[in-house]
C-alpha cells in the first residue's frame, strides 16, 4: 500500500492573500496537510509543488521534496489538475520506481485532513480494485442544485441555475433541503488516486478530473479548502476537534 503525496500551493492568491502561510492555531495553514502526509504510515515520499519560498521552507521542515512550479502553472487561471499532472511527471523523472504507488493529492489551503484520514483512504482504495480514487466528501444538502440560482440575462433577477425539469416533475418539487436526497460534495480535504487518473486525466469525470470516474467516497463531517476569511473559524473548530 505504498503511496506518495503531492501538496500544491502558490503565492499569488488575490481572494485571500497569503492564505497558504497564514497562521491558524499557531501553525501555517499549509503545515496541516503536509504534516498529515508526513505522519501517514503508508506515504513513503512527500512532495510540495509551489512558487512560494515560504512554502518551500515549510515543506523542507516537514520532509517534503520541493518541485519547482513553472510560471505558467502559477497563475490564477492555472488548473489544479494541470499542476498535479506536471508534478507527478516531475516525480517519475526523479524516481521512476514510484510509478505504481498510489498518489495522495493535497492542497496547501486545505487543512482539514489528518494522517488517519489519509491512511483510511489508502486502505479503501487498495481494497477496492474497481475504484479509481477515494475522496473526502461532506453532506451539504443546503446547497442542493435545486436551490442554486443565477442572474438572468438582464443581470437583474434570480432564475434557476439548472432547469427544474432536470429534477423531475416541477409540480412535485419543494423547498425542503433534503427533498433531493443527500447532496455530497468533494470537500477538497483529500484525494487518493491511482496513477492512471493523472496520466489519463482527459477521460476523468468533471469537474475534478484527477479523481477518475469510479470515485469512492470517504465521509467527513465537513472539510474545505480555505478561500475566504469566514472559513477560518470553521477550520479552527475542525483542528480543535480532530487533531
Amino acid at each position: 500500500m505504498d503511496a506518495i503525496s503531492i501538496c500544491i500551493g502558490r503565492k499569488g492568491s488575490t481572494g485571500l492573500p497569503g492564505k497558504n502561510t497564514m497562521s491558524v492555531r499557531g501553525k501555517p495553514l499549509a503545515y496541516y496537510p503536509m504534516k498529515a502526509a508526513l505522519d501517514s504510515k503508508y506515504v513513503t515520499s512527500q512532495y510540495i509543488s509551489t512558487d512560494d519560498p515560504k512554502l518551500v521552507d515549510i515543506g523542507a521542515s516537514l520532509n517534503h521534496v520541493y518541485l519547482e512550479r513553472p510560471n505558467n502553472l502559477a497563475t490564477s487561471s492555472a488548473l489544479g489538475e494541470d499542476v498535479f499532472l506536471h508534478s507527478y511527471k516531475q516525480i517519475l523523472d526523479l524516481k521512476p520506481t514510484l510509478k505504481n504507488s498510489l498518489v495522495v493529492l493535497l492542497f496547501c489551503n486545505a487543512p482539514t485532513v489528518s494522517s488517519l484520514l489519509i491512511d483510511k483512504a489508502i486502505e479503501m482504495l487498495f481494497s477496492s480494485k474497481d475504484a479509481d480514487s477515494v475522496v473526502t466528501v461532506s453532506k451539504f444538502n443546503m446547497w442542493s442544485p435545486l436551490r442554486a440560482r443565477k442572474l438572468n440575462e438582464d443581470q437583474e433577477f434570480l432564475v434557476p441555475f439548472v432547469p427544474f425539469q432536470v429534477f423531475g416533475d416541477p409540480e412535485n418539487l419543494n423547498c425542503d433541503r433534503d427533498s433531493q436526497g443527500d447532496v455530497l460534495f468533494a470537500n477538497m480535504s483529500l484525494s487518493v488516486v491511482r496513477p492512471k487518473c493523472l496520466l489519463e486525466m482527459s477521460s476523468g469525470l468533471l469537474p475534478q478530473k484527477w479523481m477518475g470516474n469510479n470515485i469512492k467516497p470517504l465521509y467527513q463531517e465537513f472539510g474545505c479548502d480555505v478561500d475566504y476569511i469566514w472559513q477560518v473559524p470553521m477550520v479552527e473548530y475542525w483542528i480543535d476537534k480532530y487533531l
